[in-house]
Order: structure tokens, then C-alpha cells, then sequence
């Protein structure tokens, strides 16, 4: 099992020292937001932004306790894995408006740091790498794609010998380099827009665990020691939800992703690893990717291929998959290896929306391992949903939630057999 107390890179290099008290009276307020993630935090900034300031907030540990302190800190193009799988949801019209509003997450996060003076450690530079023909075929339309949404960032596709210059291995024989993508240090962003949400006058409260939530047209959450009455509610628990409310439960499964770091390098080996000191992902259906960070380390994440386990040594096991992507560095010592749950949608799309029978309750959840970026994007459009609604929220949350059997008996065993059916389907789309 994952020790989820073990210090990560984030809590290592954390620059907010923020302390908010647990809820231990009974309040009054016109949202409730059950999450202190990226998905609760942006969306109640969003919201007090527009002059919603009546906000609680109420996290069962810590800010940044979940996904949003763990992963990869890529600042990447795109929502979800692949949109053709919703086009029979929304269309294709509806395709096109979600793929115009998808590149926007990297100029969001910019935009709210320089904003609100967030120290997060932004770089720009991302290179997608492809391992062979059929995967530098996908790069070679993901470039026209991403150049028809008029960026300003460089654009540009690359092969041989010139992927080098972006990146420094020989195990890639493509690559798409998107300057408008890049890296940040998610912990200190997520601490930077919470403190900047806190000075709205919105309320956030730590270590604040629900134990009840009723719902009607005045909403009522309840902790151990208080309680929040609002006239709506957002539940942003991703893969902590841990069952709290059955109808969002039945549509995502958690699986784990497993990061580590290195120890600080010279300048010189970073330029090697890095040229551009950015973020990379190679394009199969389950990533690889990593990162050079503001300390001069290599940070590295995956998840297991086909079969859903925890590795007992998450050094080691990470350790064995850079080699392959950096063989000089089988004398680097690893710092840290952390890991943590994604709540996976059967689409691979993150889900929002309202419940069906109870429209002042919304939900925000699966991102299914791309959520840093993403979540940017989607709150943004989750939040004109909570203040009356909007087009593309209306697009949005049209794309149906699927029920996952068996996940709660079967979990490992539904997260493999997903995990080779999306691995066999990525020779049918070019990303294998």
C-alpha cells in the first residue's frame, strides 16, 4: 500500500506555509464546496471572482492533500485522452467547440499567476515524443491541430536526429515541441490560488472530514464539530470521494500513478536531460513523463501498463523506467517516490454537472490522470454552470456518465482489463 503521509517533491519545496482551522461551528453560506483540490479551489475562485464570495470550503485533510500535491506538475494541451471517444455525445460541432476552449489551460494558469503574485515556478517548453512511425504520424496531425488554434507559442514537429535538441535520449524517434505548454510546481500554485481565494473573504476550512450530507433546496454538510447550510453545493473530491455520495461513486474507478525525484544535478546534465528545461510525455495510451524542476532535479512518473498493481519499491520500479529513457543516469540517486489514486471516467473525460434530481448540487470529478491543466479549464466552465449556466457548460456536461461495474469487488481486475483495452485500441489510433 501507498503511505500517503510520505513527503513528495511539492511538500519538500512548498513555498505557502498555509494553516486554515477545521470547521467547529455551524455557518451559514451561499456555496459549499466539498474538496480543497484544484477542482475546489479554482472553481470557488472563479466563482468569487464574479462577485460570489459567500463561499465554504471544506477539506478532509489538508489543501493539496490529493492529486492535486502528487502528480507530474505538466502544463499540457487538450482535455481528456482522446475527444473522439465523446463525439457521439456532443457531435461534432460540439467536438469543435470543446477542442477550441482545450489549448486554454496553460494561458489561464499564467494569467492567475501573474494575477495574484503566485510563486509556482511556471517554465514554458513541452515535448510529446513518439517511439515509432505510426506515433510520429499522430504528432505529425497533432501539430496542424494545434496550429489551427492559433497560438502564439512555437509550434513544431521534429524527427531523428533533431529531437535531440529538445530532449536528451535516444529512445524517441519523434517529437512535437508546444512552447505554449511547460511545467509548474502544482502544490505551490494550488496554495498561491487558495490564499488568493481566502482574501475574497471565501472560508476554507482543513481537516474537516463530512460525515453527512442532506440535500434539498437549503443543502446541509455536516463534520464532526459543525456544519454548513448553503444553497448549493460542489462536490470536487476526485478519487477521494471514498463513497460519500453513490451516484458520483459508480462512474469513475481509481487507479494509482507512481512519481519519484532525484537528486539535485549539475547544470550541465540538466541541458543534457533538458536543452529547453521542460515537461515531456511520450503519446502511448499510459505515459511516461517527467520533468526537469526549478532545483535542478529529474522528476519522473508512470503508471503499471497492463496489470493494476502497487509496486513494493516505487524508487526502484520508477528508477528502472528512466534508465530506459536516460541510461546515463544509472548512478543518480533517487530523493523521494511518492504515488496516489486518479479517478478514471470510462471516456478518459472529466465529468461535470449537476445531479439529476437536485440541481443545486454539482459535481466535478474524473479527470483520469490529466487534471493540472485540465482542471483550469473545466472549473472555469463548471463555474458558469453554478452561476446560471452557459453554452459550453451546457456542451460539457451533456457527455454522458457510465456506470463502472464491478469496480467496487473487481477493481484491480476492471483497471487491467481497461488498461490492455486501452493499450490495444492505441495501435487503431496511432498512439502505440
Amino acid at each position: 500500500m501507498i503511505n500517503f503521509e510520505t513527503a513528495t517533491y511539492y511538500t519538500a519545496t512548498k513555498k505557502y506555509e498555509l494553516n486554515f482551522p477545521s470547521l467547529e461551528e455551524d455557518i451559514d453560506v451561499d456555496v459549499v464546496v466539498i474538496g480543497g483540490g484544484f477542482s475546489g479551489i479554482n472553481t470557488s475562485l472563479e466563482l468569487a471572482e464574479q462577485g460570489v464570495t459567500s463561499i465554504a470550503v471544506l477539506e478532509a485533510r489538508y489543501i493539496g492533500y490529493g492529486g492535486s500535491g502528487r502528480n507530474g506538475g505538466q502544463i499540457m494541451a487538450g482535455i481528456g485522452h482522446d475527444l473522439e471517444k465523446i463525439k457521439k455525445d456532443v457531435g461534432e460541432e460540439g467536438l469543435k467547440a470543446i477542442f477550441a476552449i482545450s489549448d486554454q489551460g496553460a494561458d489561464i494558469i499564467k494569467s492567475r499567476i501573474e494575477k495574484y503574485n503566485i510563486d509556482a515556478d511556471f517554465c514554458h517548453g513541452y515535448g510529446y515524443l513518439g517511439y515509432n512511425g505510426r506515433q510520429s504520424k499522430t504528432l505529425r496531425a497533432w501539430e496542424k491541430e494545434f496550429k489551427s488554434l492559433n497560438s502564439s507559442h512555437e509550434i513544431r514537429y521534429m524527427e531523428g536526429k533533431e529531437v535531440q535538441s529538445i530532449i536528451g535520449s535516444e529512445a524517441y524517434s519523434s517529437a512535437l515541441l508546444h512552447m505554449g505548454g511547460g511545467h509548474v510546481h502544482s502544490l505551490n500554485l494550488l496554495l498561491g490560488e487558495a490564499k488568493a481565494l481566502a482574501s475574497y473573504g471565501a472560508k476554507i476550512y482543513e481537516h474537516s472530514p463530512v460525515v453527512e450530507v442532506t440535500y434539498g433546496d437549503t443543502v446541509v454538510v455536516r463534520t464532526a464539530k459543525g456544519s454548513v447550510r448553503a444553497k448549493k453545493l460542489l462536490w470536487a473530491c476526485d478519487s477521494f470521494l471514498n463513497k460519500l455520495e453513490p451516484n458520483l461513486h459508480k462512474t469513475t474507478i481509481n487507479t494509482y500513478a507512481f512519481q519519484m525525484m532525484t537528486e539535485p544535478l549539475s547544470d550541465e546534465m540538466i541541458k543534457r536531460i533538458s536543452p529547453i528545461r521542460g515537461a515531456y510525455s511520450d503519446i502511448r495510451p499510459i505515459i511516461d513523463y517527467f520533468r526537469v524542476t526549478n532545483e535542478n532535479r529529474l522528476l519522473f512518473g508512470a503508471a503499471t501498463y497492463l496489470v493494476d498493481y502497487i509496486p513494493s519499491d516505487l524508487k526502484e520500479w520508477n528508477r528502472q523506467l528512466m534508465l530506459k529513457v536516460f541510461p546515463y543516469l544509472k548512478d543518480v540517486k533517487i530523493d523521494l517516490a511518492w504515488g496516489g489514486p486518479m479517478a478514471c471516467s470510462p471516456n478518459l473525460f472529466p465529468q461535470i454537472g449537476a445531479l439529476p434530481e437536485n440541481p443545486n448540487v454539482f459535481y466535478v470529478q474524473g479527470y483520469s490522470g490529466f487534471g493540472v491543466t485540465p482542471s483550469h479549464i473545466i472549473c472555469k466552465v463548471l463555474a458558469e454552470g453554478i452561476l446560471g449556466g452557459s453554452a459550453r457548460y451546457n456542451l460539457i456536461s451533456s457527455v454522458r456518465r457510465i456506470d463502472v461495474w464491478g469496480k467496487d469487488q473487481f477493481r484491480p481486475l476492471v483497471c487491467s482489463a481497461a488498461k490492455a483495452w486501452h493499450q490495444l485500441s492505441g495501435y487503431w489510433n496511432g498512439r502505440r
